[in-house]
């Protein structure tokens, strides 16, 4: 009897970690597949202009021909350093990506628009903003651990 029940908590755990991930592809908007680790978070979140017309972050998060904004560098290569445990220039106290704590990352602040953010929601000229599925998949990997993945 035990091993049965113990067969069926293995099943039913099983069924709901394939629905948590069927329902993070629903709502990714135009990266419905993405797996919440840094290199595909760069290749098509960073790096991209997506079909909603909203601007790749490396346009402005870079340092080809410019200062990048906010001192914040985005490029391939590049982002992982400028984001996890770094100091905001904008925001004194406040931290870009801080492992395993998404609601303290500052990132998740300005990409969400929180009342707390110094200056304007990213990103700028009032989006279109990431979908709400992009910015959990972001969450997501902070959670796990923020690694140069």
């Amino acid at each position: 009897m035990i091993r049965f029940q113990l067969v069926g908590l293995v099943l039913c755990l099983a069924v709901t970690s394939v629905a948590c991930d069927e329902r993070l592809s629903e709502v990714a908007g135009p990266t419905p597949n993405l797996e919440p680790t840094l290199s595909n978070i760069q290749r098509e979140i960073f790096n991209v202009s997506d079909p909603s017309g909203r601007l790749s972050c490396i346009q402005c998060h870079t340092n080809v021909g410019r200062t990048p904004l906010a001192g914040l560098l985005l490029v391939e290569g590049q982002s992982f350093q400028s984001l996890v445990n770094q100091a905001s220039r904008a925001k004194p106290g406040a931290v870009f990506v801080v492992p395993g704590d998404p609601d303290n990352s500052y990132l998740i602040q300005k990409l969400e628009g929180s009342p707390t953010i110094t200056g304007a929601r990213m990103p700028r000229n009032a989006g279109p903003f990431l979908t709400a599925g992009q910015i959990s998949i972001i969450r997501r990997w902070i959670q796990l651990g923020a690694r140069n993945d």
